[in-house]
């Protein structure tokens, strides 16, 4: 049986670059990860050991911060599409060319009303995703997202109804605490947006759906967000979130002679429940 090459690929992972951005009076700061990806006519490297094809990885790594001085001064999506088109445009033998991008978040500090001009701090665990696709005939595909965005609400969320057998002891509850580290990404129409304005929209509806949800499940509270990003905005053609569940299990205070009227819980690391779905049109 003959042997061949499939699907393969190649690139540069996590090339960490900071952005200085001099404004008029005041400094702006980022920070992302850039990961390049190329597929395209790579067999020769693979099966003769043939490098005349294959665009080192340090060049491209050295491309992600030569360009950043011009390119990089506004979202990720738009960095993410010129790095694209950079290595389509002058590599034929490049068939696709994928771009992903993680934006740690600074915000500058603020003092009696007054933002800082070049002081900042870190934005915790959240971060800004982008995916940028581009194939040689053009079709251009951007994806945008968040990782790490921790929720939790106090009230309106309950677990009830599900099949017990032998083994449960979970009680049921209409009052629990529901919390989340979420991680959610969503396919755009077009590459020719206003990434900005979208991102900023959509996470606000994510964050004004968690809140105001009535809970019956983590499913159901995840179904929730995306219908709703999706009806609110026509630029997303789907949705897809991971809403791993961070228990909060009521302390027994009983051998203490006290009551636990839902308000001292033990937070578990794990295990935890984890739970992913994809929302989309029609």
């Amino acid at each position: 049986m003959p042997i061949k090459l499939a699907a393969n690929a190649y690139g540069k992972n996590a090339v960490n670059l900071s952005r200085v951005i001099r404004h008029a009076g005041h400094h702006e700061f980022r920070q992302v990860s850039v990961s390049v990806q190329l597929t395209g006519d790579f067999e020769a490297a693979h099966t003769l050991g043939d490098n005349s094809l294959i665009l080192p990885t340090d060049t491209q790594k050295n491309t992600v911060y030569a360009l950043a001085k011009e390119h990089f001064t506004g979202t990720i999506e738009a960095y993410g599409l010129v790095l694209a088109r950079h290595f389509v445009s002058r590599n034929p033998q490049v068939s696709k060319a994928r771009i992903e991008l993680l934006e740690h978040g600074w915000q500058r500090m603020h003092f009696d009303g007054q933002d800082h001009p070049h002081a900042f701090t870190g934005g915790g665990s959240e971060k800004r995703r982008a995916v940028v696709e581009l194939t040689a005939d053009g079709t251009t595909t951007v994806w945008a997202g968040l990782k790490g965005l921790m929720l939790l609400k106090t009230a309106d969320s309950g677990f009830v109804g599900y099949p017990k057998d032998e083994y449960t002891v979970l009680p049921e509850t209409t009052d629990r605490i529901l919390a989340t580290e979420c991680e959610a990404e969503w396919e755009y129409i077009s590459a020719d947006l206003d990434f900005e304005a979208l991102y900023q929209k959509i996470r606000t509806g994510l964050l004004r759906t968690f809140s105001a949800h009535q809970s019956l499940s983590v499913q159901h509270t995840l179904y929730a967000i995306g219908e709703k990003i999706l009806e609110q905005n026509d630029e997303v053609k789907e949705i897809s979130l991971i809403m791993p569940n961070k228990h909060h299990i009521p302390f027994n205070l009983t051998p203490f002679g006290q009551e636990n009227t839902n308000e001292v819980f033990v937070a578990t690391d794990a295990p935890f429940g984890y739970i992913t779905g994809t929302v989309v049109r029609g």
